[in-house]
């Protein structure tokens, strides 16, 4: 029961992270000049599955190698890689969109402006989902301490 709510929780830091993430994508849509000179760049959030130590990489190797029924019973008590942890956050490499825009400070010699590669339409949809995702997390712990609630008022 206590591993759910790890795996939820860890859900739960990472869904935030890419909501932010979306969050200043869409508020960095106009900025056509960083510090680094150039447009806005689009990020994202890379999810996987936590890195596991040595021993653990081990312990899951020669779990593989045993029969089937007695490998679901083994597998059922290792949990040391369950979860989602944030791998990196990228930038998207695809080209600025080039506007018309003469009298913009950053227009080059031709008069077009680079902006950001942000569709905002895409990151409301990216944001839609990782809010769901991040509600079903966020009911999935509460489901779980009610349950943890419910089974220590019956040890009463």
């Amino acid at each position: 029961m206590f591993n759910i709510l790890d795996v939820s929780g860890s859900a739960l830091s990472a869904g935030r992270l890419r909501m932010d993430v979306i969050a200043s994508n869409i508020a960095n849509v106009e900025t056509t000049r960083t510090g680094d000179g150039g447009p806005y760049r689009r990020r994202s959030v890379l999810l996987g599955e936590p890195e596991q130590d040595r021993f653990n990489q081990l312990l899951r190797s020669h779990m593989e190698a045993l029969p089937h029924g007695v490998r679901s019973s083994a597998q059922h008590h290792n949990s040391s890689a369950d979860g989602v942890e944030v791998r990196s956050i990228t930038e998207d490499p695809s080209p600025p969109q080039l506007r018309y825009d003469p009298d913009h400070p950053d227009a080059d010699e031709e008069g077009y402006v680079a902006y950001p590669n942000v569709d905002v339409v895409r990151e409301m949809t990216d944001l839609i989902a990782a809010s769901r995702s991040y509600q079903a997390n966020s009911r999935v712990m509460e489901i779980n301490r009610n349950m943890i609630s419910s089974t220590l008022r019956m040890g009463r």
